[in-house]
């Protein structure tokens, strides 16, 4: 999988999502700027040796992020107070014409890769 999969995914949305999405991206890039960037259960996501940590996807309404292991969010509610979190805890939405804020998108990627290599 190439960075080019998901330059097609996101060039593919309409506005406002793909201006959300290109900056979703560059703040997830920001974060873990080695991560090899690939496709995942049909959707763009960010891989750490060798798991995926963080991805998302573009729906009508909302902007869907999913950090791949439902743990994350039991340890954030109150950060994603004011958004939807889904019930399996799979993934949050944030809205399709706004910037997520840079403190939640690190906070959930740090979960996440405390989550994932507990030992780094």
């Amino acid at each position: 999988m190439s960075t080019a999969e998901i330059d097609a995914y996101i060039a593919a949305q309409p506005e406002p999502q793909r201006s959300t999405l290109e900056h979703l991206r560059k703040q997830i890039l920001t974060v873990i700027p080695d991560a090899e960037q690939c496709i995942s259960y049909a959707m763009p996501g960010f891989r750490v040796n060798g798991k995926v940590v963080a991805g998302f996807a573009s729906y009508k309404k909302h902007i869907g992020y999913y950090p791949h292991s439902g743990q994350v969010f039991r340890v954030m509610m109150d950060d994603l107070a004011g958004y939807v979190v889904s019930e399996k805890g799979g993934g949050v939405q944030f809205p399709i014409d706004k910037a997520v804020p840079d403190a939640v998108i690190e906070k959930l990627i740090a979960v996440r890769m405390s989550q994932a290599f507990p030992h780094a």
